[in-house]
């Protein structure tokens, strides 16, 4: 009977419908830290109920889409309830002429690929996480390799639709609306008005091996040099492999699209430019776009000018005491490292120190963006808002 329910349950339940609110179960968590009440509201307006009655009751929300950056960020103190987006999902209005598309929050990003290709259209965005929605991805303004010729996932941005923490509707117009870390919403997304590109008619992935940062500092000018307009530059730097290989540990991979022609011209000039074991693929290299680390680890990001990159990853081989894996745009100068899990909390403090001190002269930065619940609750970890 709904009588013996939580008071915060049955207005919730009021607002969302009885299929659609309930008690947290074990999954319900946030960097380890488990949820009262899950909710899923279908509408602005729902949201914006739901909201209002958090905000009444002074209860601590946190939203979530495909729950794959939930755990990313400083950890809350508590979570009280728990948005489901997945109900504010699909594509509300797509104008393909004029380049343009209103996106649910709760859609996963692949679903709209998918949907927009039909048109001969897609998003310029590629964040890593599996399963990632509009809102999650531009929550946190998470950007993959095509950031390198697009721009971040804010930068697709026109305008966003939200409810605040009062639970009062609010809209935010293109790059006024956004910050650094993501598109600046105190509060729920709840759709949004995005650009979009052409699909582009080839891509071709020209990879060379590599085996130091230095080397990879060297081919990303030589790549740049010629002039070939890449979508993006990705390095993967894991942990080295045993030397009974010839094969160096790493790759340096650059994504040339266009017109057919215009692609094969310019993957063959560039792999004649940077030398010996080159290949050109039509399909990406099976790390390409992933994150290096996994949810028991301790993820860092790195951003500094391209021409200091090999130095923050020697600065942070130095600090750590072994190769760190390294992977990301190589081509802006912003990777992601990985420290094992089990690393003490006193010694990710004191390897970020380290390499901090280097970046501080190049004007970089490196932050812990997702830790273990214990290690992540005493150490400094990014805020939710400026991991990207």
């Amino acid at each position: 009977m709904t009588s013996a329910l939580p008071p915060v349950l049955r207005a919730l339940i009021d607002i969302c419908g009885p299929a659609f609110a309930r008690l947290a179960g074990p999954a319900d968590t946030v960097a380890g830290r488990a949820a009262r009440f899950v909710a899923g509201p279908a509408t602005a307006t729902a949201l914006a109920d739901a909201l209002r009655l958090a905000a009444t009751r002074g209860l601590a929300v946190r939203p979530r889409g495909a729950g794959t950056k939930l755990d990313w960020g400083t950890p809350p103190t508590g979570v009280d309830v728990l948005l489901d987006t997945g109900r504010l999902a699909g594509v509300w209005h797509h104008d393909p002429s004029a380049g343009t598309a209103e996106v649910g929050a709760g859609t996963p990003v692949h679903a709209v690929q998918a949907a927009l290709a039909r048109h001969g259209q897609r998003l310029a965005v590629d964040p890593p996480s599996a399963g990632a929605t509009i809102g999650g991805m531009l929550a946190v303004n998470e950007s993959g390799p095509l950031r390198h010729r697009y721009g971040t996932a804010a930068d697709q941005v026109r305008h966003v639709s939200y409810v605040d923490r009062a639970g009062e509707p609010g809209s935010s117009d293109g790059r006024a609306g956004t910050r650094p870390g993501g598109v600046a919403v105190d509060g729920v997304i709840v759709s949004a008005n995005l650009r979009l590109e052409p699909l582009p008619a080839a891509r071709r992935w020209v990879s060379v091996a590599v085996s130091t940062p230095l080397q990879v500092h060297n081919l990303v000018e030589e790549t740049l040099a010629q002039l070939v307009d890449p979508s993006a530059i990705e390095v993967d730097l894991p942990r080295s492999v045993p030397r009974t290989t010839e094969q160096p540990p790493g790759s340096l991979a650059v994504l040339l699209e266009g017109a057919p022609t215009s692609v094969a011209e310019r993957a063959d000039r560039l792999a004649a430019a940077i030398g010996d074991r080159v290949t050109i693929s039509p399909v990406a290299p099976r790390w390409w776009g992933r994150y290096p680390f996994g949810h028991d680890d301790v993820a860092l990001r790195i951003a500094v000018p391209i021409a200091d990159l090999h130095a923050a990853v020697y600065a942070l081989r130095d600090a750590a005491g072994a190769v760190v894996p390294i992977r990301g745009s190589a081509g802006l100068g912003t990777v992601h490292a990985v420290l094992p899990g089990s690393t003490p909390p006193d010694r990710v403090e004191a390897i970020l120190d380290a390499v901090r001190g280097v970046l501080l002269a190049r004007g970089g930065r490196a932050v812990v963006i997702s830790a273990p619940p214990p290690t992540a609750r005493v150490i400094d970890v990014a805020d939710h808002h400026d991991l990207f």
